[in-house]
This record gives structure tokens, sequence and C-alpha cells, in this order.
């Protein structure tokens, strides 16, 4: 996977001309195909996935291409109070507090039209709508000679890439740029990235936040607090963001037991020590809850405890002899209930502690530092060392992120998640108290034998794990953890619009 920004100017024809070649020792290149794209006919911000021939019959290319206007939106007025008024010449309030804009209803009316549950079998895949405008930043970080930075911002929703334009020689730019997705699974994660433009070299990094789009307040306008690369720590300066969120829920709901769209320009994984300890303590957190459970256990056979062990041997008995098969997830949704009791409780006698934070210095990463090659044949033998150790990395990686998906969801760290578990835990409760167990069997057998027939596309998935798949993991759940904006900052804002 590879990644290139080109600029198009007006006297340039709308054009993209794209060579594949081979490089041999001494510099010498071949080309092996060829394709060109006429740029005219591509809808701008938005991003196109397109399979292109070489010339030739020289092989398929797969492609994503975004076309993004460098220009701003003009800026939309404000509604004020006669309270908010101010003289002449003076700008707008503008708070670091959330609020809501009620701008363009008629149109954000129809679009929600289209997505109203009646509409709900029509156009299966398209069941969302976002819309993003970005408004402006405070605060940026000063990474060019005389103390300033030219910041542009880049949007990434899975696979769909757009930008704004560059503010030149500013660390508090105005984009003023409006931008719409169409949303494929609502438990995608809006990434909002903030660069300094270098022409002669690779941009500069100067802030990143990351918000599921279950976490948006529809028509809310709010400062969001950049976060560094790792999206783990505080970074320098805030953003402000109008966010809006429509969504179809029957459309959600059966795209959630469905595989998830991989993202392409994901990083390669690498295997760094950090990582590995890492995830060693992930897996032995989880080894060590089996052994406590074990102990437990083991404590009620030797009578350690004598009342605990005659409710425990009660508690058998009558399980044992009074035990059905819908019992199972009628069991597991009374865990969902007794966590969502306990986090009511515990939420209503106990502030949540403000994110100000760093994250914990258990996710923080070695630099990776490379030594000069001693020798081709010491580099091979530690090449493959590391292939093997990623393998293992990897591997303790996904026991330890399935086993806290699934944490995740019984303590209802996505509400709207756990409330769907819940729901299909009732539903499959009822099934199986009212259905021979054989019947439920036949049908999803059936479903499994057809599903090649009835669709030849259609991708064979675990309905559980591609649930789960929606869940964050505890490192996730850091990275989309809000930080409230430095005081400084904020006392500067409000400074600044009086």
């Amino acid at each position: 996977m590879e990644q290139f920004s080109l600029y198009a100017f007006d006297d340039q024809k709308p054009v993209l001309e794209i060579s594949v070649r081979d490089t041999e020792i001494g510099g010498r290149e071949t080309v092996l195909g060829s394709m060109i794209i006429d740029l005219e006919i591509l809808e701008k911000e938005k991003t196109h996935r397109m399979e292109g021939n070489l010339k030739d019959d020289a092989g398929t290319l797969s492609l994503l291409i975004t076309v993004c206007s460098m220009t701003s939106d003009p800026p939309q007025p404000q509604q004020r109070s006669p309270s908010e008024s101010s003289s002449p010449g003076s700008t707008p309030s503008a708070d670091i507090t959330p609020t809501i804009s009620l701008q363009n209803t008629v149109n954000r009316q129809t679009i929600a039209d289209q997505y109203k549950f009646i509409k709900s079998f029509k156009n299966l895949r398209d069941l969302g709508w976002l819309q993003v405008k970005v408004l402006k930043a405070h605060g940026l970080a000063a990474v060019d000679m005389g103390g300033k930075s030219d910041p542009f911002c880049v949007l990434e929703l899975v696979n769909s890439r757009l930008q704004t334009q560059t503010i030149y020689k500013c660390l508090t730019p105005e984009w003023n740029k409006t931008f719409t997705f169409t949303v494929f699974d609502i438990h995608s994660v809006l990434e909002v990235t903030v660069y300094d433009e270098n022409p002669d070299k690779k941009m500069d990094f100067l802030g990143r936040i990351a918000i599921p789009l279950l976490k948006i307040r529809p028509g809310e306008r709010r400062w969001y607090q950049l976060k560094d690369a790792r999206l783990m720590s505080r970074g320098k300066g805030v953003i402000q963001l109008e966010l809006d969120f429509v969504f179809n829920t029957l459309k959600a709901v059966v795209r959630t037991f469905n595989p998830r769209e991989p993202k392409y320009t994901s990083p390669e994984p690498k295997f760094r020590v950090s990582i590995m300890k890492r995830n060693i303590d992930r897996v032995s957190k989880i080894a060590q809850s089996v052994v406590e459970t074990g102990k437990f256990v083991r404590s009620c056979f030797n009578w350690d405890s004598k009342p605990r062990s005659a409710v425990a041997f009660a508690v058998f008995i009558v399980m044992i002899l009074c035990l059905e098969l819908y019992m199972i997830p009628a069991s597991l949704a009374a865990v969902f209930l007794k966590n969502l009791l306990v986090l009511n409780i515990v939420e209503g006698f106990k502030m949540e502690k403000e994110a100000n934070e760093s994250a914990d210095d258990d996710f923080d990463e070695d630099e990776d530092l490379e030594k000069a090659e001693k020798s081709k044949g010491f580099v091979e033998k530690l090449q493959s060392i590391q292939d093997v150790c990623l393998q293992v990395q990897e591997s303790m990686d996904q026991v330890a992120t399935l086993a806290e998906r699934a944490k995740n969801a019984l303590t209802w760290k996505v509400p709207w998640l756990s409330s769907l578990g819940l729901f299909v835990l009732i539903v499959v409760t009822v099934l199986l108290y009212f259905v021979p167990l054989r019947y439920i069997i036949l049908a999803w057998g059936v479903n499994k034998f057809t599903k090649k027939l009835r669709s030849p596309n259609a991708v064979d998935n675990n309905e559980l794990l591609d649930f789960l798949s929606r869940v964050p993991s505890d490192k996730e759940l850091v990275q989309f953890r809000e930080l409230k904006p430095e005081a400084a900052i904020q006392a500067a804002i409000r400074k600044k619009q009086q």
C-alpha cells in the first residue's frame, strides 16, 4: 500500500498518468505497464475505489482516488441572542462549551427521511450519512522557521480520505470546510489529523483525534483536544468541529453481524519489545482470571468456607436437576443486566475521573531503532527471528484483544452494542424455550449451506466474531478517550473572541 498527495493546477490537463516500473541494479528502469485516468469524471470531495487495467494486459491496479478542492466554504452566519449582540465589526462569540447548530434544518430533514425505518430495505449498504465541518484550530505547534506552521487537515473514515486547504504561516487557522461521508458501518471511527505542509519533504505531524461515530451528538459544535500520533497522550492545540450523523437502525444491526471492512492504509505490524511485553501482560491478566476462577471452584470443593461451599453445592444440584438449554443465553443476559445495574449505581455515587492525563505507560512504545548492518548473514538471521517473534506478538494480541472485547461488551463500554447483545440473548432465550433445538440447528444449517447459492459473492463469516470486532479493546478505549482542552487554551480562545 502506497499513498501519494498530488497537486493539480488550472493550467494543467485533469488527467492522472500512472506507470508501473521495475528498477534494476544500477538504476535502470523498465516500464511494465501504464494507465491514464480522467479526473474530470470523478466527483469531488469523495473517495472513489477503482480497478484499472494496465496497457498491453500487464495486469490490474487497485486504487483509492480522492479529488479535493483547495478552497474553503464561506463562513455560516451564527444565530445570536440579543444578550450576545456586540458592536459593529466585532467577532461573533465562540465559547469552548459545545453548542448545537440548527442551520440547514430543511436539508437535514430531507437526508434524515432517507434513513427512516420504512426505507430499511432500500440500498442496504448505504446505512448512514455523516457531515463534518472543519472550522478552525488554535494553539497548534510551530514547526517551521519563524515560529509558524502551514497547517492543513485530513479526515479519514475507514478508506475514505478528504483534505482541507492549507493555511500558510498560521497557528490559528480557519478552514471553514464542510465534508460529507456515506457511512457503511456505524462502528467506524472518524480520524482527523492536522499536518504541516512541506513542499520539499515529508509533511510534519501536528495532532490527531479519533471520534467513534456512535459518540457523535448530531449538530454539536465543540473544541477537541489534539493528541499525539498514537492517540495515547495529549498533543498541542485544539480543533473545532461541527458533526452531524444520521443512520438507519435496522441496517446498522444487520451490518454489525457481517464482516468489517478492512482499512487499506493501516501500517504494517512491526515487532517491538515493548509491544511484546504489553501483550504478555494482557494475556497474563486473562490467564490470571482463569486461575483465580479455578481456585474459587477448588476452594468450594475443599470446603475452605463451609457456608460458601454449602451454597455452591445447593446451587449445583438445583442447576443440574432443572437445567434447560434456554437458561444458558438467559444467564448471559442476566450478566448484562447486572453489569448495567452496577454501572448506573457507580455513576450515581462516583463522578468519572476526568481524562486529562496521558495514557498509562503500559501503552508506550519504544522508538524504532535500527543498527547498521554488520553482515548479510546476520541480517537474514535477525529478520527470521523477528518474523517468528512478530507472529507470536500478533497471536497474543489477537487473543488478548478478543478477551478484552468480550469483557467490554459485558461491561457496557459501548451501550449501543451491549443493548444489541442483550436483545439478541433475550430473543435466543425465547426461541430455545418455545422452539425445539433441532429446528433451530436446521434453520442455521440451511442458511449456511444455501448462502453461496443465494449470493455467490457472499463472504462466509462468524456472526459472533463480527459482533465482537465492533467492540473496542482496552487500547482503543484509551485512543477514543476525549481529553479536556487545557485551561490556558480555553482562556486564550475566550480572550480572542471578546
